[in-house]
């Protein structure tokens, strides 16, 4: 199978109230010594994935997929079938605002009862320099609830235009900007790879807001440092990025409950989504690969998994 590659490009990201931020300019030439680096990577991540289907194949219940204790050993990842078109390049992309580290929680569960349909992600982190899996990284993930709503922003209205929301709450784009309305951690996590450069967390299928395809925000950290609260006091962001799912897997996903009653808002699909393109462009691809959990029914759960290869 084609090994494919993703640059998740904060530079060909218009300006998008949706997410606002500040972003350096990334060159052409930049773009394609990064896609060279990933294509050097290929027999490595072919590798990586076969590693992950010999040793964790036998994974396919929910019951199975038990988490580890406080004790920093990832959960193992699992693979229902061996795919190369999984790495992905993660240059600085927006973090948008919704984003509040006093929430990023270090745990394998982030789901916290919330409704929907239980969702898996199972990601493997690369250095493309030297086709390395990258051991003892952060992967810091988050995402809105079946309904739109972030965890600490959720007295805010996932249905109101970014811009009308700013004007409403008399406040300007700029850094610094802080919309937080609480301290909830619901769908945040963080969690660090293993010494194969893999991490699992246990979430469920996001919803959707206004003006935004389904996407997941993920973050990857060096040299980190947990408090005692389990978030992190100190890091070295290395990549920011996005990740999505297929527009055939959102619209199954979405005419089930509690999803289908968030009919406030058309949803946007990813072909309209701005951050989105910017995020495919030249053929890279951000979409995660999707098993169902018992190896027919992805309305039963699902394990999304996507390789991230990082400019470290």
């Amino acid at each position: 199978m084609q090994f494919q590659t993703l640059l998740l490009l904060g530079a060909l990201v218009p300006a998008i109230v949706a997410h606002p931020g500040h972003h350096e300019a990334i060159s052409y030439s930049e773009l394609t010594r990064r896609s060279k680096l990933s294509k050097r990577c290929e027999p490595q991540a072919a590798a990586m994935n076969a590693k992950r289907w010999a040793r964790h194949k036998e994974k396919r219940s929910l019951a199975a997929r038990s988490n580890t204790s406080v004790v920093i050993t990832t959960e193992a990842p699992y693979y229902d079938v061996i795919q190369n078109d999984t790495c992905v390049l993660v240059p600085e992309v927006t973090t948008g605002p919704y984003i509040w580290p006093r929430s990023q929680t270090l745990r394998q569960d982030m789901s916290e009862d919330e409704a929907g349909v239980p969702l898996y992600f199972d990601i493997g982190v690369m250095n493309v320099n030297t086709c390395e899996p990258l051991q003892n990284v952060l992967v810091d993930l988050w995402h809105c609830n079946s309904t739109g709503s972030y965890s600490s922003f959720e007295a805010l209205d996932p249905n109101t235009p970014f811009e009308t929301l700013l004007e409403q709450l008399n406040k300007t784009i700029g850094p610094g900007l802080d919309l937080h309305t609480g301290d909830t951690t619901f769908l945040r996590g963080m969690w660090p790879t293993d010494s194969n450069g893999m991490m699992e967390m246990k979430s469920v299928f996001p919803g959707f807001y206004v003006e935004r395809t389904i996407h997941v925000h993920v973050q990857v950290h060096t040299n980190w440092v947990v408090g005692s609260n389990g978030t992190v006091v100190s890091d070295n962001t290395i990549s920011t990025g996005q990740i999505f799912f297929a527009e055939d897997l959102s619209e199954q996903i979405m005419a089930l409950e509690p999803y289908a009653s968030h009919t406030q808002i058309n949803r946007t699909t990813n072909s309209i989504d701005t951050i989105y393109a910017a995020e495919s462009v030249n053929g890279f691809n951000p979409i995660m690969s999707v098993v169902p959990l018992d190896g027919e029914d992805v309305t039963k759960g699902m394990v999304a998994y996507i390789t991230l290869g990082v400019d470290a």
